[in-house]
């Protein structure tokens, strides 16, 4: 194989190619500084998305939460216990499987509300895999409880409304300083 060396332009000098690669030295070190403080701004924001989402924990929690099982309880529920706190549920593998932001129980349904400030399409099917998963959780244990499913939020927009209701999840929407279960004629829960 024979190597050959490329010829340069006439009239191009060494120091004249010895500037070209210093100026493109400096290029690629102004370029590595700007690759580093998009980083920091990417872990930075990362750092402030997660404390978003504990933040909706907390709008569960202080929204939600205080009078929901009171509501659920207008509607003949009865509900004795209530997780306000979230519910994470493993895999034997210990990673999560799937994480419930309030769970209100009584001896004969378990019911997991998912809460978001602005619920979408999405969040119907990806609770109700939650659903299913915390169904099969308490029947390893031999539980037999019903598992219903709601979903919570601050502002919800008529389509999703209606498609949670068909799925046979609650809705749960803010009303005023609280929150309100709407139950149309003639609904009926979906059960797991």
């Amino acid at each position: 194989m024979e190597t050959t060396i490329p010829d340069y332009p006439r009239g191009v000098t060494f120091e004249q190619v010895w500037a070209l690669l210093q100026e493109v030295g400096q290029k690629q070190k102004e370029t590595a500084e700007q690759l580093n403080k998009t980083e920091k701004l990417v872990k930075r924001n990362a750092r402030q998305m997660g404390d978003l989402h504990n933040r909706f924990g907390d709008l569960a929690e202080h929204l939600v939460a205080p009078k929901i099982h009171e509501r659920f309880n207008e509607l003949g529920y009865h509900f004795e216990m209530m997780a306000t706190k979230g519910c994470t549920i493993r895999g034997k593998d210990g990673k999560i499987k799937a994480e419930i932001d309030l769970l209100l129980l009584n001896s004969d349904t378990i019911l997991a509300v998912e809460v978001k400030a602005t619920p979408k399409i999405k969040h119907i099917e990806e609770h109700i895999k939650r659903l299913e998963i915390l169904r099969d959780q308490y029947r390893k244990i031999n539980d037999m409880r019903q598992v219903e499913g709601a979903i919570a939020g601050a502002i919800f927009d008529s389509e999703v409304k209606k498609a949670t209701i068909e799925a046979g999840l609650y809705v749960i929407e803010q009303s005023g300083d609280t929150m309100r279960i709407s139950v149309p004629d003639g609904f009926v829960p979906r059960r797991w």
